[in-house]
This record gives C-alpha cells, sequence and structure tokens, in this order.
C-alpha cells in the first residue's frame, strides 16, 4: 500500500504521482468506477457539487487539489489565489471523500519538463484570446491528472465553460478512456455564479458584479420571448455591462454552443458568454439556451 498519509477521519492525502497512481489503479483492478473532480482548492459549494454528482455515480471519487501556475499569466493573480488545504479537507472529509491528491508543483513539473499540450480551434476566442497560454496549460495539467487518476469520469462546471467544451474536444481528439460530464452552475442566493475569487470583491464590488448573471438573465428573457437575433441581444447585455460603476467589460457575446463561433441569428443552441473585471476581479459566466441547456 503507498505512503499515503491520513488525519484522523480525513480522506487520505497523497502528495505524489506514484501514490496517486497505485492507489487508483488497485480501486479499478477491484472493480471500481472512479470519479476525478480536478480542482484548485478553496473549495466552495460549486465544486462540493461536483464531488456529490462523482459519488452519486462512481464507486470511489478522488479529488485533486493544485493550484496549477501553468494556467495563470505573468499578470494573473497566481501568488494571491486563494489556499486553505486544511479547510479544503475537511470539507472533502464531511462528504466521505476516500482521495485527495495534492502536489507541489514540483512534483507535477520537475526539473526539464517541456511538454505541453496544446489546444486549438474551441481553445481560440474569448477566455484563449484574452488569456494567451491558458488553455495551454489547463490542457496540459488535464491530461496530467487524467494519467496520474486515471478515472472513468472527471467533473467539471458549467461556469469554465469554455474549458469544460476544449476539454471534452481533448479527449475526444486523442481518443483518451474517460468520460467528461459537465454539471450546473452553482449561484449564491443572490444570483453570483459561486467562484473562489468571489473572496476578492469588496460588499460593493459585489453588488456590481451582480450584473453579469442580471444580464445573462434578460439575455434568457429575450430568447425565451422568441428573440433570436444574436445581435441585439448581445446589445442589451453589453448595455448593461457597461452601464455598471467599476465594471470594466472583456466581452459579452452569443456564441454557437459546440463552435464558440459568434453568431448572428440563433438557429440552434447558443451561449451567452460573459466575462469582466469588477475592481481587480476577473469573473466570468455563461447561460445556455436550446438543446444544449440538457446537459
Amino acid at each position: 500500500m503507498p505512503n499515503a498519509s491520513a488525519i484522523s477521519n480525513s480522506p487520505l492525502i497523497a502528495a505524489t504521482v506514484r501514490e496517486t497512481q497505485q492507489l487508483v489503479r488497485a480501486q479499478k483492478q477491484a472493480g471500481k468506477r472512479v470519479g476525478l473532480v480536478p480542482t484548485m482548492g478553496a473549495l466552495h459549494a460549486g465544486h462540493l457539487s461536483l464531488v456529490k454528482r462523482s459519488q452519486s455515480e462512481c464507486d470511489f471519487t478522488v479529488v485533486s487539489i493544485f493550484v496549477n501556475p501553468k494556467q495563470f499569466s505573468p499578470a494573473e493573480d497566481f501568488a494571491k489565489y486563494p489556499r486553505n488545504l486544511e479547510a479544503d479537507v475537511a470539507q472533502l472529509a464531511v462528504l466521505g471523500v476516500p482521495l485527495v491528491f495534492a502536489p507541489e508543483a514540483s512534483e507535477m513539473y520537475p526539473p526539464g519538463f517541456g511538454t505541453s499540450v496544446e489546444l486549438n480551434g474551441l481553445a481560440e476566442p474569448w477566455e484563449g484570446a484574452l488569456r494567451p497560454g491558458h488553455f495551454r496549460g489547463v490542457a496540459t495539467v488535464v491530461m496530467k491528472l487524467f494519467q496520474i487518476a486515471p478515472a472513468d469520469r472527471a467533473y467539471f462546471g458549467r461556469k469554465d465553460y469554455q474549458q469544460a467544451l476544449a476539454v471534452r474536444r481533448m479527449v475526444a481528439d486523442l481518443n483518451l478512456p474517460i468520460e467528461i460530464v459537465v454539471c450546473p452552475t452553482v449561484r449564491d442566493a443572490d444570483g453570483l455564479a459561486l467562484s473562489s475569487r468571489n473572496v476578492y470583491l469588496t460588499a460593493e464590488q459585489r453588488q456590481h458584479a451582480l450584473v453579469l448573471p442580471r444580464s445573462l438573465q434578460f439575455a434568457r428573457e429575450m430568447f425565451d420571448a422568441g428573440e433570436r437575433n444574436a445581435a441585439k441581444i448581445c446589445e442589451a447585455m453589453r448595455r448593461m455591462i457597461t452601464n455598471e460603476p467599476d465594471v470594466q467589460m472583456d466581452y459579452a457575446t452569443v456564441a454557437d454552443a459546440e463552435t464558440l463561433a459568434e453568431l448572428n441569428h440563433i438557429e440552434t443552441s447558443a451561449v451567452a458568454l460573459v466575462a469582466a473585471h469588477v475592481g481587480q476581479t476577473r469573473l466570468i459566466d455563461n447561460e445556455l439556451f436550446g438543446p444544449s441547456e440538457r446537459n
């Protein structure tokens, strides 16, 4: 048995690739269905909803906690990204999670590391255009996690819509034997999508941040009322966001739900995507229209 550490009734905390691979392979050899929930820690109810979904569908759930430096640009918030492994493990212990993979950066990227996974197409617009190298870092770490914890299913949140779509494409393109399950966005009572970065917002900024879900709700209402002119829906969202104090819009668009190409007219399924800085905190959100709403 690998030398993973345990704290009281907490999950086993594996810090190395070898420990984690051995533990997961043992479960699979025993005929267990394994679920993986990749996270960067600072866990909230959104993450825990992914864990619960995995537990409902799998026999053994692994949660990874790793703040991946390769998906942050030099201008982003890697150094101050919230980290509290003890608090995260305590939350997972309540749910009965058996294994947490929590490596150091040197374990994931040892000296001489020089391989990356490049995502084209789906990773190029929107977040990809504004955050060069971001999806390369995401794809690389996700590919590594799929090898380290070779699960049957991996669980991602719909809030990071483009990321989930790109990971699905990577899995399909590279014939990886894992199913990607995308789970609904979890929101606070005021409508703000849960995010580890929400802790950066002051009380006033949080009120301003609510313009993002409000703009998406307005887009939803337009769609439900029969509006199919994507440009009109975009203009309504952009007007709401740009008129909100202390909010700097990066984009507000309506795109094809599968290709992420910006739409002029909504024919089938579409996704409204928004991103903005509220003060110094960058937030994203989305709303699905049409058949893709079911997943």
